[in-house]
């Protein structure tokens, strides 16, 4: 049996998420990419991913791991996973890796965006991959926000409520707000994250761009513990799941908008 690695990249609109669901419930990525595999090899797989993508939430760089006896050469399997599955699901990448590789437990940092188009009016060709947010947003303050959340902390207070974690302390090396024209992005990168984490930062962000929330309240927020004392949930349609590592690099090695700073040597 071999141990198939695939690099994927989705719109998560038309889909009840990443995850398997019962078949009244929508369509899942998962569900496509082993109802495909088993069209074209006749055999079952279960995919193990890397992050379980809510509905509606986006992935530019995806990965999952699977178990197989398919004799397909690993550089021909996109072209033939592609051929069959819908164009809003692409593989990327195929690849054998070593039998101790777990697509989940495996990986050393994750990097997700939320976009915020705040123009006035919704940009025609964003809505599907933003939040509108018409309300003029004060950056400089999100940005100092954000900055409080960088290293290791006990993020229960932005975790979705009820959340049944065995531990609430995860580290982000980088959490930033960078504008360009209407458009903002908040960038978190981490060794994990819990449900719903990155969407609560953001509401809690989108909050201090509002001057709901100051920015020295972070801190507070964090010690606090209490999920009421963040921001909102936002929407799904903003994140997008952009990459997932394995190698022992630090991000600002391979993304040219993210800085060194002394987070990355906690990951």
């Amino acid at each position: 049996m071999r141990n198939i690695l695939l690099r994927l990249a989705y719109d998560g609109t038309n889909y009840h998420g990443f995850q398997r669901q019962p078949e009244e419930h929508g369509r899942t990525i998962q569900g496509e990419l082993e109802r495909v595999w088993e069209k074209l090899f006749a055999e079952e797989i279960k995919a193990v991913t890397a992050g379980r993508t809510d509905t509606g939430v986006h992935a530019a760089g995806q990965v999952v791991n699977f178990r197989s006896a398919a004799r397909i050469p690993q550089e021909k399997i996109p072209k033939a996973l592609n051929s069959l599955l819908p164009l809003d699901i692409r593989i990327l990448e195929a690849r054998d890796v070593p039998e101790y590789f777990n697509a989940r437990t495996s990986a050393k940092w994750k990097r997700y965006d939320y976009r915020i188009d705040n123009g006035r009016i919704p940009h025609v060709f964003t809505r599907l991959y933003t939040l509108h947010e018409p309300v003029p947003l004060n950056v400089f303050k999100m940005q100092t926000a954000a900055a409080y959340l960088e290293g290791k902390h006990n993020f229960r207070a932005f975790a979705a409520a009820g959340s049944s974690a065995k531990s609430f302390v995860r580290t982000l090396s980088h959490c930033k707000v960078s504008r360009q024209g209407n458009l903002i992005t908040i960038t978190c990168i981490g060794n994990g994250f819990l449900y719903n984490m990155v969407r609560i930062i953001a509401g809690t962000l989108l909050y201090v761009g509002k001057e709901k929330i100051l920015s020295g309240e972070i801190p507070k927020i964090l010690e606090s513990g209490q999920r009421p004392k963040a921001g909102e949930t936002v929407p799904a349609t903003g994140l997008t799941l952009t990459m997932v590592n394995y190698e022992h690099v630090a991000p600002s090695r391979i993304f040219v908008d993210i800085e060194e700073n002394q987070a990355e040597a906690l990951l």
